[in-house]
């Protein structure tokens, strides 16, 4: 191979390595603290500083916030109806059938204390 290309090619490669290390300082400076994976974003910023090739492939694969959007597991809601259903992990009926006998067992267990209750009430009424 001629001497010359391979400086060219070396040359090319040098000036491409130099313009995803300036991005990526630039990307890990201008990144919300809170958003950073992994590590802070000074120990990035250092990373990337003294490490350029590793840090560059660091960043972006171990540091670089996720911003792609959460897939919704089946028992998760995926439009929540309520503003207080708006969570992260919060379990969602997957079979309409068994949620609907749950509920029968709320509302029986309810109407069971309920009647208790009253008759609580009463009895202490009858005392008085």
């Amino acid at each position: 191979m001629n001497t010359a290309a391979v400086i060219k090619l070396e040359g090319l490669l040098a000036v491409a390595l130099f313009c995803a290390w300036v991005y990526t300082l630039v990307d890990v400076a201008q990144t919300p603290e809170a958003e950073v994976r992994n590590l802070n974003k000074g120990a990035w910023i250092v990373i990337v500083l003294f490490f350029s090739l590793a840090g560059i492939v660091g960043w972006f694969v171990f540091g670089r916030p996720d911003h792609r959007p959460r897939a919704v597991p089946a028992y998760e809601r995926g439009q929540p109806s309520f503003p207080e259903y708006d969570r992260p992990g919060r379990a969602a009926a997957v079979d309409p059938e068994k949620d609907e006998a749950f509920l029968e067992q709320v509302r029986a267990r309810a109407e069971q204390q309920r009647k208790r209750y009253e008759e609580q009430q009463k009895r202490e009424q009858e005392e008085k």
